[in-house]
């Protein structure tokens, strides 16, 4: 006895209506996911998180090396960002007794080590190996990176910096006057 033999079935090919409908309900499911991550970010605060002042947020491990910078640099003229300086610079000038023609004491250990953890972590190092270590505000690549399109006078003098920065005194190199543009 043989069996009837079936004839092959053709299969459909999906409609191109049914790919843009599943294509369409995807992409509603992913940005309603995203707005509930988004949602649940704000209510716990990290995206409205509140003006730290700062260039950057400084994590708990680095407080006591910004505080001792603060204390020991600040005192005398603005504490500027590590980062609008050079690693290089920095390791220099923590090691050099001669302070822009001021002589200071150079900071006993282990405060030497804390200040210099914190301005290695948020310093940068140089750009190019050609690029002489500057000592100036002025002569750092980096200056003039954070500072596009502002014309600063030349020389920098460290107090002017309040002229842009009116909280400078408080570190806040974030806020700026309404007149300023950048």
């Amino acid at each position: 006895m043989s069996h009837p033999v079936k004839a092959p079935v053709a299969r459909k090919k999906p409609s191109i209506l049914i790919l843009c409908l599943l294509l369409l309900l995807w992409s509603v499911g992913l940005g309603w996911g995203f707005t509930q991550v988004a949602r649940s970010q704000v209510d716990r605060g990290i995206l409205d998180a509140p003006h730290i002042g700062t260039v950057d947020p400084i994590p708990e491990r680095f407080e006591a090396g910004h505080q001792l910078y603060l204390e020991h640099c600040a005192t005398c003229h603005v504490g500027i960002p590590p980062s609008v300086l050079p690693t290089e610079t920095w390791r220099e000038l923590l090691l050099d007794e001669e302070h822009y023609g001021t002589r200071v004491e150079v900071l006993p250990s282990p405060q030497i080590y804390i200040v210099w953890d914190y301005l290695q972590t948020f310093s940068r190092p140089k750009l190019a190996t050609t690029e002489t270590v500057p000592y100036r505000l002025e002569y750092s690549s980096y200056f003039r990176a954070l500072h596009p399109n502002v014309e600063v006078p030349r020389p920098v003098d460290l107090d002017g910096c309040i002229s842009c920065h009116p909280n400078v005194v408080n570190f806040d190199f974030r806020r700026l006057p309404s007149d300023v543009s950048q």
